[in-house]
């Protein structure tokens, strides 16, 4: 049960897609005034009838949810944000927000990825942009329907402040929300990250039928991958076997569900990728392997699906890369 000094707070969700329609429909539940934020006007037009037939198909809205394209009047009055506009336009999301938003009130990342331009952490972006203001992430294995439809989901929500973190966390939780909390934001952040690369590369084994031994393979060693990165970035390992890196790693990895293991899916099918919904993990494999290079940690997964996405090699002469390489025992991480 929902604890009731925790309730009644007015919480705004800035984006109107899939997963930030799910989260004012679990902040809703957890007790709290939901106010929702997009910039487009069917959208807002569309959940003000109580739906969002665009992003969350034939599920119903529970009545409640306020939507608005107007954004100083969506930060009017917030206890806390919910930052869900994807990663690459978060910068300039936030540009818009900086002169409503109210000082002191906790600004929550709930997109993955990293800067490509910059290669900066989400949090290093509200960081510089929104001083007066705690930054946190939510992170954890989860997809928007399940949360809408108001499915079992456990995810973690970090803050470099362990309290903040656990006030959040409690702040969100609903009878099928359980929300863990940690103050490894880095390590959060790298793990909701790096895995969307990861989905790429098994959507692509699958796609290109290389079999479940081959995708078990890729998914293991990635994990090795994501563990390196994350410790150059100083990401507890504890954090990386977590629900915010493991459990959303095997996630995102095993479903076509997910944007990233479908855009995958695609590429090793020979599909067109023209028209398909957004896979945040395309920009972040640029990235992280440009990041990768330059700090010298070896990660020849997300360097072989940045290559294969730049066009610079095929899915088959990728594989042969990788399993040609020189052996080494399985613990040299």
């Amino acid at each position: 049960m929902t604890d009731p000094t925790l309730t009644d707070r007015e919480i705004t969700v800035l984006g109107g897609g899939a997963w930030g329609t799910a989260l004012a429909l679990a902040m809703l539940r957890a007790g709290h005034a939901a106010t929702l934020w997009a910039r487009d006007a069917d959208t807002v037009a569309a959940i003000g009838r109580g739906e969002n037939s665009r992003y969350l198909p034939g599920i119903v809205l529970e009545p409640g949810i306020t939507a608005t394209g107007d954004i100083g009047a969506a930060l009017n009055g917030a206890d806390c944000v919910l930052a869900v506009t994807p990663a690459q336009s978060l910068r300039a999301m936030l540009a818009l927000a900086r002169g409503h938003m109210p000082a002191g009130v906790p600004l929550v990342l709930c997109a993955k990825g990293i800067e490509r331009d910059t290669g900066a952490l989400l949090s290093a972006i509200v960081e510089e942009m929104l001083p007066q203001n705690p930054v946190a992430a939510l992170s954890g294995p989860s997809f928007a329907t399940d949360v809408a439809r108001g499915l079992p989901t456990a995810v973690v929500v970090a803050a470099r402040d362990e309290a903040l973190a656990a006030e959040l966390a409690a702040l969100f939780s609903a009878q099928n929300l359980r929300c863990y909390s940690s103050d490894d934001l880095i390590g959060v952040e790298i793990g909701g990250a790096l895995k969307n690369v990861f989905a790429i590369a098994a959507g692509a084994v699958t796609g290109a039928g290389l079999g479940a031994s081959a995708q078990a393979a890729m998914v293991t060693r990635g994990f090795v991958e994501l563990r390196r990165i994350g410790a150059a970035f100083g990401a507890r390992p504890e954090t990386l076997m977590g629900l915010s890196g493991l459990g959303d790693l095997l996630l995102t990895c095993s479903s076509a569900q997910s944007r990233n293991f479908a855009y995958g899916l695609a590429l090793g099918q020979g599909k067109s990728l023209a028209g398909l919904p957004l896979a945040e993990g395309v920009p972040t494999a640029a990235i992280a392997a440009r990041i990768a290079a330059e700090r010298q940690i070896e990660a020849p997964i997300i360097s072989a699906v940045a290559a294969i996405l730049d066009g610079k090699v095929t899915i088959g002469q990728a594989v042969t890369a990788l399993m040609t390489r020189p052996l080494k025992t399985e613990i040299d991480i």
